[in-house]
C-alpha cells in the first residue's frame, strides 16, 4: 500500500499546498543518471529558484502536501549553494520535499536522489541492507550536477551540504567521513534490540533474507570502500540517523573534520535516539544534537498526508493527537535553513 500511495505523487501534481509562505518560486527537473560502473541507474528530483512564474493548476484529489513548482523552469540569476539529500529505507527521492521547498525558498538547489534497490517502487533485498552502496550514489549524482550545462553555472562548487533522513542520515554522516564497522552491525543485530531495529514495515522479511543469504551481504560489504567521504561536502545534517550500532569507536569518526548537526525525536522507535543518534554525537564531540521531546515518532519527518492516505497507511502518516507534524518540519527545516546558512558561508 505504501508503494501504491508514493507512486500517485509522481503523477498528481501539485499536491494540496503548503501552509507555507512562498518567498522564491521554485523550479523542478527530473534527471536521469546512471552509474554504469555500478550498474545503478539514480533518478534524481532537483528543486532550484526560478524566474519563471508559477501557473495555479485545478486538479482532483492530492495526496501530499508540498508546494507548486515549475516544472524545468529557467534557472534564477547568480550562483547558489547546493544541498544533497538523502532518503530514508524504502522511501524515495520526493519523501522529504517539504525540507527541499525551504532550502530553496532561502536561495538553495536541492538534489534528491532515489537509491536504487531501496526505494518504494524498487525493492531488492541486498539493497536494502548493503547501505555503503548510498554515499557513493549521492558522490555520484553530485559530480554530474557539477558539470551539467544548465545547472554547473549557478551552484557554488564551495557550498555544498547534505542531508539524509534514517538510512539516510547514515549516509550523510558516511560522506562526512564516518567509518562503519560492519562486524559491529552484524553482532548487534543478534541481540535484542538489535533485532527490534532489524524489523522493519518497508522490509517485513529482512531477517529470514539475511539468514539465507547472509553470505550475500558480507561480500558485498568487503567491496565497500573503507572510507566513504566526500571532500566537497562542506557541511551535514542527519535526521533520525540510522545503524550507529556499527560504530563502537571514536577512531571511526578520525576523518569527520566538517560540521554535523543531528536531528531526533525522543520517541522514535525505528532508530532509537539512544543507540543511533545519541550515539552518534557522543562519539563525535564536535557535533550538534538536538532531540525533540514528546511522542513524535521516526515517519513524523515523511510529508504531510492527507485523511484518506492517513487512513490506508497509518504507520507512516498518522501521528499521536499531541504531535503536529506540519510544526515539526517547520521547526526542523528552519534548523537546517539556519545551519546551512552559517555552515556554508
Amino acid at each position: 500500500m505504501y508503494r501504491k500511495l508514493f507512486i500517485i505523487i509522481t503523477f498528481l501534481l501539485p499536491a494540496f499546498a503548503s501552509a507555507q509562505n512562498k518567498t522564491t518560486n521554485i523550479g523542478e527537473t527530473t534527471f536521469h543518471f546512471n552509474d554504469a560502473v555500478r550498474k545503478r541507474p539514480l533518478i534524481t528530483e532537483v528543486w532550484y529558484p526560478t524566474s519563471d512564474t508559477i501557473k495555479k493548476h485545478n486538479g482532483g484529489f492530492q495526496p501530499f502536501a508540498r508546494l507548486e513548482t515549475v516544472k524545468d523552469g529557467k534557472m534564477a540569476g547568480g550562483k547558489f549553494p547546493l544541498v544533497m539529500i538523502s532518503h530514508g529505507t524504502g522511501g524515495g527521492r520526493l519523501t522529504l520535499e517539504w525540507l527541499a521547498d525551504a532550502l530553496v525558498q532561502n536561495g538553495f538547489i536541492v538534489a534528491a536522489v532515489d537509491h536504487w534497490g531501496n526505494t518504494y517502487d524498487n525493492k531488492i533485498p541486498i539493497d536494502f541492507l548493503t547501505a555503503w552502496e548510498r554515499p557513493l550514489d549521492i558522490s555520484f549524482v553530485l559530480s554530474n550536477l557539477l558539470k551539467d550545462p544548465k545547472f554547473a553555472p549557478a551552484i557554488d562548487q564551495d557550498r555544498v551540504g547534505m542531508a539524509g533522513f534514517s538510512i539516510g542520515g547514515y549516509t550523510t554522516i558516511a560522506l562526512a567521513g564516518g567509518m562503519l564497522d560492519y562486524e559491529a552491525l552484524k553482532s548487534y543485530s543478534n541481540t535484542p534490540g538489535g533485532k527490534q531495529e532489524m524489523t522493519l514495515p518497508e522490509f517485513p522479511g529482512m531477517a529470514d533474507f539475511i539468514k539465507n543469504h547472509g553470505d550475500e551481504v558480507d561480500e558485498s560489504f568487503k567491496k565497500s570502500p573503507k572510507l566513504l567521504k566526500d571532500n566537497r561536502i562542506k557541511a551535514f545534517f542527519a535526521i533520525c540517523p540510522a545503524v550507529g550500532q556499527g560504530f563502537v569507536s571514536k577512531s571511526q569518526f578520525k576523518n569527520v573534520d566538517k560540521p554535523l548537526y543531528i536531528v531526533e525525536v525522543e520517541s522514535d522507535h525505528i532508530t532509537p535516539y539512544k543507540t543511533n543518534a545519541q550515539h552518534y554525537h557522543e562519539l563525535i564531540p564536535a557535533s550538534k544534537f538536538l532531540l525533540i521531546k514528546g511522542k513524535a515518532d521516526h515517519y513524523v519527518f515523511l510529508g504531510e498526508a492527507a485523511e484518506p492516505v492517513k487512513k490506508e497507511s497509518p504507520i507512516y502518516f498518522n501521528d499521536d493527537p499531541s504531535v503536529n507534524r506540519h510544526r515539526i518540519h517547520e521547526q526542523v527545516s528552519g534548523l537546517a535553513v539556519d545551519y546551512f546558512k552559517e555552515k556554508l558561508k
